[in-house]
């Protein structure tokens, strides 16, 4: 303990016992351990039987008796998995020092971590690895950058998080465009083509078959000597008893006017090279609109469940709980982006009078800009690793880089690494949540480790600690 008084190189070990360092409420370590994986036992089985059930409750339909089955046995071995690694961490802790009798700056968190995440990945399910593998490489990102940051070795970038969730999102809609997202035998695409698909419309898909320009020439054509009311002046009343209202016939009119003006906006000139139907304006008005009111029902929504106790006792508060600028940031990135991909596109291919997908690009780039409505640093790298982990998979398909059996878990196990030592040497670089999860799982035990015995190191890790429980509100006491 006599180290802590004056600070010692990052590559020097220090030469602490465990139970001062890793287990101060016991003496003994079987004990500690054992206390640990039994809390973290039960904080896996609550947390997994909530996923799973919510995961199940989405498919919209009864479950039989095999489904039920399958249900209880994933939740009982990812609970396996996740608790496994918290059992395995304080183990190899302890063992690393009863084997080198001290720690240095990798056994101390980031090797026992990532030892005891090689067991634990294994017994998961193969087709959650992956999932699990870009959660933690998200977090880890940010917290490197954050120990950068806290060293001045970086500098903050005003909109980084606009360009990587721009060029992330550009590359993906390449894809989609190009049609490079679809495997040749299977009609399965990742789950974040679909949510593209949603966002900007299932026109710009390569080899879309539900639309062609024959057909929406027919249409126009039809639509504009159509003897039908549709087309025809409309007499602004009507004979029937119930234009006698005035609010009833000021509603009929308004959607009538509404009505006519949309055919006339559906009848503009569209260019030929356009996949999708009606007008160039029509579309790109229609993503606009959808985008932005599905945006402002999600946010308004929000803030009614987030305020329900305040409406209750307060009906007064309603008005400018609603009423907040903020409210709309949501509508508009989302309005905003699937409008400006659409107009770019329309614009590109009236300028060169071709559709090629390499258009997606720069509408993509564009669109990404209204992020910064709407910013959020993981929505942005949790889309960065989600390209880079279609472009490896896209190449391996092609021939053009080499599978590397267990990459996937080798990730895992690399990032937990990271997120652990950074949870010990200085957690305040943390991302919050994270931190939450931790002392969770843990019972608290995670804010008990000792840190003044690595302040040795020179990197403040005890005022770090004290910094991470003011943030999070969380405290170093065992559940």
């Amino acid at each position: 303990m006599a180290q802590t008084l004056s600070k010692i190189s990052v590559i020097s070990p220090i030469y602490v016992s465990c139970t001062d360092y890793v287990h101060p409420w016991s003496n003994s370590c079987m004990q500690a351990i054992c206390g640990l994986y039994f809390c973290s036992i039960l904080y896996s089985l609550r947390m997994y039987t909530t996923v799973y059930l919510l995961s199940f409750a989405t498919k919209g339909k009864l479950p039989n008796k095999n489904d039920v089955i399958r249900t209880i046995y994933g939740i009982l071995r990812s609970t396996a998995f996740l608790s496994g690694t918290a059992f395995g961490y304080s183990a190899v802790v302890c063992l690393l020092r009863r084997i080198f009798g001290n720690y240095n700056i990798l056994t101390v968190s980031f090797f026992p971590a990532f030892i005891s995440s090689v067991f634990s990945i294994l017994v998961e399910r193969s087709n959650r690895r992956t999932l699990l593998a870009l959660y933690v490489s998200n977090v880890a990102t940010e917290t490197v950058w954050n120990m950068l940051l806290s060293r001045n070795l970086v500098k903050n970038i005003k909109y980084g998080d606009v360009a990587v969730f721009a060029v992330s999102s550009a590359l993906l809609l390449t894809y989609y465009k190009s049609g490079w997202h679809k495997k040749d035998e299977s009609p399965k695409t990742d789950s974040i083509f679909g949510i593209l698909r949603f966002l900007v419309g299932p026109y710009e898909e390569k080899d879309y078959n539900i639309r062609s320009s024959r057909e929406n020439s027919i249409y126009r054509q039809d639509d504009q000597n159509d003897p039908s009311p549709s087309c025809k002046p409309r007499p602004w009343c009507s004979n029937s008893k119930s234009s006698r209202n005035s609010i009833y016939m000021l509603v009929r009119q308004a959607l009538r006017v509404y009505k006519r003006i949309i055919e006339r906006i559906k009848c503009c000139d569209r260019h030929f090279t356009c996949p999708h139907p009606f007008s160039c304006l029509f579309y790109t008005m229609q993503g606009v609109s959808k985008m932005f009111s599905l945006g402002l029902g999600i946010q308004i929504t929000l803030k009614l469940v987030l305020n329900l106790k305040r409406i209750f006792s307060s009906p007064k508060a309603l008005k400018p709980i609603l009423l907040k600028k903020e409210n709309i940031n949501l509508a508009m990135f989302l309005g905003g982006f699937s409008g400006l991909f659409r107009a770019t596109l329309c614009l590109l291919r009236r300028a060169t009078g071709k559709d090629l997908p390499i258009f997606a690009l720069p509408a993509g780039l564009i669109a990404g800009t209204t992020f910064y409505k709407y910013p959020d640093t993981t929505v942005a790298l949790y889309l960065m690793w989600k390209m880079i982990q279609i472009t490896y998979n896209m190449g391996i398909d092609r021939n053009l880089l080499p599978y590397i059996p267990g990459f996937v878990e080798f990730l895992y196990c690399f990032n937990t690494g990271i997120l652990f030592h950074a949870a010990l040497i200085e957690p305040a670089n943390l991302r919050p949540s994270y931190w939450k999860f931790l002392h969770g799982i843990t019972g608290g035990r995670i804010a008990c480790m000792d840190r003044i015995s690595l302040d040795a190191w020179g990197l403040e890790s005890s005022v770090s600690l004290a910094q991470a429980l003011h943030n999070t509100k969380t405290i170093a006491v065992l559940s």
